[in-house]
């Protein structure tokens, strides 16, 4: 079986994640330290996944404090149900004149780029169905 082995450059660099950050985020708990010993530590693809879905928690708003209690708790981020009198803040995207696209950040779990390739991706099929004969 081979194992992802990672430096903590290579880490930062697949995650996006500065390495100083990393070591903060170890720090506060929010991510194990790495395997081994010292100057041979590495680290996991473990490692890359939580700092994959620290970060798209962060995008999609969330405090530090509310990411490490989801991680403690080892649990997707919780989305209550749609209840009658509920608040929910949503994006309203203009693809056309009477063609809107509503997301739900927090439901969608899609972070901020992802909604705009979205967006793109409808926009590009709306305008491919003006341009074909009209059924």
């Amino acid at each position: 079986m081979n194992v992802l082995k990672l430096s903590l450059d290579q880490l930062s660099t697949q995650s996006g994640v500065p390495g100083r950050t990393i070591r903060f985020y170890i720090q506060k708990g929010l991510i194990a330290g790495p395997e081994g010993e010292r100057r041979g530590a590495w680290y996991t693809q473990a490692h890359l996944s939580e700092l994959l879905r620290i970060r798209q928690w962060q995008e999609s708003g969330l405090s530090l404090d509310a990411i490490a209690g989801l991680l403690q708790a080892r649990q997707e981020p919780p989305v209550a149900p749609r209840r009658i009198g509920a608040i929910e803040v949503q994006s309203h995207l203009i693809v056309a004149d009477g063609v809107e696209l509503v997301v739900s950040p927090e439901r969608s779990g899609l972070t901020q780029t992802q909604v705009r390739r979205l967006f793109q991706t409808v926009l590009t099929a709306l305008n491919d169905l003006k341009k074909s004969p009209k059924d």
